[in-house]
């Protein structure tokens, strides 16, 4: 039976009076109090004279325990990256000389900016729109900028999984269909495909088979239904994972995020016993220190870490958002980072086994053919007879004795050695050698597994890594889309999760016609790297110079129930921002500087070439960025001058004011225990250091808090009505 209003006015004297701080921190003790909650909201009419409460549900499930959050953190910061181009940019900026530059700024950079994410999603328990509306309304374009690049990222990022899809379904066979150039006939006998023959077997079906490639982005060429319909699988798997929000994805998450550590270990077992491999991990842990002192390798190295860790998209605010508010979110911020860190140390050593082992079969063909040259020239008598050690035997010859006849015959021929044409073979020479990005998996990877004993199930387990990788990924980011918009619009997160997959799909069909690697290329290049760097330096500033450093080191403490290490004080209020706005400046002046283009398939020549972008896909590009950046400057200009109404009520213009997770209001009319009371323009913000327990009367409403406490909620108060307001506590 309901209570009456003396019994619940001897139950309000009956409580300890306690400030709201002390408050939230009881609510927040509660295990249920977080996964389901009621947001009560004060709208208030222009006249100020009818005042009435809207009460909106906000239920929020949270993870079912720490492990699946942890996990879900580290799957969406540890992707395909990790293991095609973390290792390219360690092979090229001198092995294990990247790693120490790339350490410092994953120190000084990525934990403090993790740690600021997960605090905010943690604390105010809303996609990266609502956190960012709440800090401060101005600056709530950046998270319509997260939701758009994270929209743009998903779009070519899924269309990778595509492609490891299919090569996963080409997989059970043998031979694997890549181990060997096709055969062509013409009107006597049958040759070897020339193009394949130019360039090499897999590089011949990645190209021709696999994306059945045009020559340049303006030939579409049409649709490559085979990709098409891979697609078609991406997207529907993610779909399928991710339309019950975290309930669905939970129940995958132990197996997207483990099952490629299993397999990388595997890999790395299997690819030591490797002959050559021991060339790989040597060239990777060999430094070469000058090139540590470039700015290239700084500047790379940070983009890295900006990438690894998935800063702005917004889908670490997203995850963090359906945690406990008294998450240790300090330990997540410095485990998560190392995790990634030292999952690209492993997918390295996987990498430069690989490569070695490819290296070392290479170099052996080299000799070979370089062995039956100089038997030819012997004969011919452009090399003198006499030269040659008379134990050598160049049927058996070894890569030593090679390069020591190799030495021989350069030093006694002088001037005339070029015209022999002879190669020196030595494996580092195809250890340096580039494979960036993706062809590091589908062209590199794919011809040293078709050495492997059992081919096809080593092919199977790694394009089934590469797909678990690309998927815990893509929950991050569709997570970074999704979750903002349910907040901010109450609607069905399963019918916005359809429609934004099936959207997606349809845009990312562009990526699988003929061309459509070169869009994938472009979306890289332009749609993300400077939008998110912005995006970051934002965050940055929004929190630590809008919002206060100290403000907000308070509420970490009120959070946590323990104060923040003071060296991320200094990161947050200087060193970070400083380094940020420096790598903006750097990472523009090479946009600037670098000519626009692209590498194209040059099927004659079979081999790639540089071409520049035609005006139109100038056009995208541009298009691109400035899409992207577009929400930040709308929102300040429209909120900096009032030129759209929030007095709806609704969510949408609701979400940047200051509000209160409550629980259940119960109305009491005519009741003057209430609580909750009309807020009306003369009413004042509650102060969070005074004792808020106290009778009222004329309030129409009762509100219980989550844990079975009576409780107030912030009064609902836009920041532009009360100029004297001071800012509360997250």
């Amino acid at each position: 039976m309901p209570k009456n209003s003396k019994m619940i006015k001897k139950e309000l004297e009956d409580e300890v009076i306690e400030s709201a701080k002390d408050l939230l921190s009881n609510e927040d003790a509660a295990d249920d109090a977080f996964k389901k909650s009621e947001l009560i909201v004060d709208v208030q009419k222009e006249n100020h004279t009818d005042a009435k409460v809207s009460n909106i549900k906000d239920e929020r499930r949270g993870w079912n325990n720490r492990l699946q959050y942890i996990l879900a953190q580290i799957g969406f910061s540890v992707g395909l990256g990790n293991v095609w181009r973390f290792p390219y940019l360690c092979q090229k900026n001198g092995g294990g000389a990247y790693l120490l530059p790339f350490f410092i700024l994953l120190m000084i950079v990525g934990v403090p900016l993790f740690f600021l994410e997960l605090a905010l999603g943690q604390r105010i328990r809303r996609g990266s729109i609502g956190v960012w509306n709440y800090i401060s309304p101005k600056l709530g374009g950046i998270g319509f900028t997260s939701c758009v690049v994270s929209l743009f990222v998903s779009l070519y990022y899924n269309v990778i999984i595509g492609w490891s899809v299919f090569y996963f379904s080409q997989s059970f066979q043998f031979p694997l269909p890549w181990d060997n150039c096709p055969m062509v006939k013409n009107a006597t006998h049958s040759l070897v495909e020339p193009e394949c023959e130019k360039s090499s077997d897999t590089t011949y079906y990645w190209y021709r088979k696999a994306l059945d490639i045009s020559s340049s982005i303006s030939e579409s060429g049409g649709l490559n239904w085979k990709m098409a319909v891979s697609l078609l699988v991406a997207w529907a798997m993610v779909c399928f994972a991710m339309i019950k929000g975290i309930q669905s994805s939970e129940k995958i998450v132990y197996f997207s995020s483990l099952s490629p550590y299993v397999i990388l270990i595997c890999f790395l077992v299997r690819s030591l016993f490797l002959e050559g491999s021991i060339y790989g991990i040597r060239h990777m842990f060999t430094p070469q220190l000058e090139k540590m002192l470039e700015p290239q390798a700084w500047r790379e190295a940070a983009v890295q870490v900006f990438f690894a860790l998935d800063l702005g998209f917004g889908g670490v605010i997203a995850f963090s958002s359906y945690n406990k508010r008294d998450n240790n979110c300090q330990f997540d911020a410095v485990l998560v980072p190392l995790v990634n860190f030292f999952t690209s140390i492993l997918a390295t050593l996987v990498v430069f086994a690989v490569l070695g082992f490819k290296a070392n079969i290479i170099n052996k063909k080299c000799i070979e053919e370089n062995a039956i040259m100089i038997q030819k020239l012997l004969k011919m008598g452009n090399i003198p007879q006499a030269i040659i050690p008379p134990h050598t035997k160049f049927s058996t010859i070894t890569a030593e004795a090679y390069h020591e006849i190799y030495d021989i015959i350069k030093r006694v021929k002088g001037e005339e050695f070029p015209a022999l044409h002879l190669r020196s073979c030595k494996v580092e020479d195809e250890l340096n050698k580039e494979a960036q990005g993706i062809g590091l998996a589908f062209i590199a990877f794919t011809e040293a597994m078709t050495h492997f004993p059992l081919a096809p199930l080593w092919s199977v387990l790694f394009f089934l890594m590469l797909i678990n990788l690309g998927l815990s990924s893509m929950f991050g980011f569709i997570e970074g889309v999704i979750t903002p918009v349910v907040d901010s619009f109450k609607v069905s997160k399963e019918l916005v999760t359809v429609i934004c997959c099936l959207l997606a799909f349809c845009i990312g069909l562009i990526f699988v016609q003929r061309s459509g690697n070169y869009f994938v290329t472009m979306f890289d290049d332009y749609s993300a790297t400077l939008p998110l760097l912005i995006v970051v330096i934002f965050e940055n500033i929004a929190v630590s110079f809008v919002y206060g450093t100290d403000k907000f080191m308070e509420d970490l403490r009120d959070m946590m129930g323990f104060a923040p290490y003071r060296y991320y004080y200094y990161l947050w209020k200087y060193i970070t921002p400083l380094v940020l706005l420096s790598l903006l400046i750097i990472s523009t002046v090479n946009m600037i500087l670098s000519p626009p283009g692209y590498d194209a398939w040059n099927k004659d020549k079979a081999s790639k070439e540089f071409l520049r972008y035609p005006t139109w896909a100038m056009v995208i590009c541009i298009s691109l960025v400035v899409l992207a950046l577009l929400p930040i400057p709308a929102v300040f200009i429209i909120r900096c001058f009032n030129l759209m109404e929030n007095s709806s009520g609704n969510l949408a213009s609701m979400a940047y004011k200051r509000g209160r997770v409550l629980k259940d209001p119960v109305n009491l009319e005519g009741d003057d225990a209430s609580l909750i009371h009309e807020n009306s323009s003369e009413m004042s913000s509650p102060n969070l250091g005074k004792n808020i327990y106290r009778k009222q009367s004329g309030s129409p409403m009762l509100d219980t808090a989550p844990n079975g406490r009576y409780g107030i909620g912030y009064l609902m108060a836009d920041v532009a009505d009360m100029p004297d307001l001071p800012e509360s506590d997250l």
